[in-house]
């Protein structure tokens, strides 16, 4: 497994102009492509929070459920996906958030989480923070106790982690 941040940085690629104009985007499919960078960022990710106790691991859409499910499989831990709005089929809680580039909403099972459950964020990078800040409110509403933010990437130049407030927060390479 390799998941040391020189090999998993050899392995993201830059997208210039993506989404929009002036943004670098952070492309982690050929990490993802290569079986033995994935597993070991699993595998990082998952020790990391291995004291943590968690119960469940929440996953935001999309690129977050890819790394999330195989963090919880390995933690012995269920795993929660938050999505976009109206994309759950059952009764849900939703937060609206301010992201990188414009606005959004998220939702989750209402029934999802239970009060006083462990529960580990994973997303694939941690850039403004609104995304993962929506995530753990939603999560405190649900009276479950965020216990940490773990990642991929981080980039830093952006400030994320002043909007987790002093949550514990686990990358495995961070862009300053």
């Amino acid at each position: 497994m390799r998941s040391d941040a020189a090999v998993v940085s050899s392995l993201i690629r830059d997208v210039v102009d993506f989404p929009r104009e002036g943004v670098v985007f952070k492309d982690i499919t050929p990490l993802l492509a290569d079986q033995a960078a994935f597993a070991g960022c699993v595998v990082a990710l998952a020790d990391a929070f291995d004291d943590a106790g968690v119960d469940k691991v929440v996953g935001i859409e999309a690129r977050g459920f890819i790394i999330a499910a195989p963090v919880a499989l390995r933690m012995g831990a269920g795993f929660v996906p938050v999505r976009k709005a109206g994309k759950l089929p059952w009764r849900v809680e939703r937060e609206e958030y301010v992201l990188e580039y414009g606005t959004d909403c998220l939702e989750i099972h209402a029934d999802a989480l239970a009060p006083g459950e462990r529960v580990l964020v994973v997303d694939d990078v941690l850039a403004t923070g609104g995304t993962a800040s929506a995530v753990t409110r939603l999560a405190g509403r649900l009276g479950s106790d965020v216990v940490g933010f773990g990642c991929i990437l981080e980039l830093g130049f952006l400030g994320g982690r002043s909007r987790l407030d002093g949550l514990r927060i686990e990358s495995l390479v961070s862009y300053p």
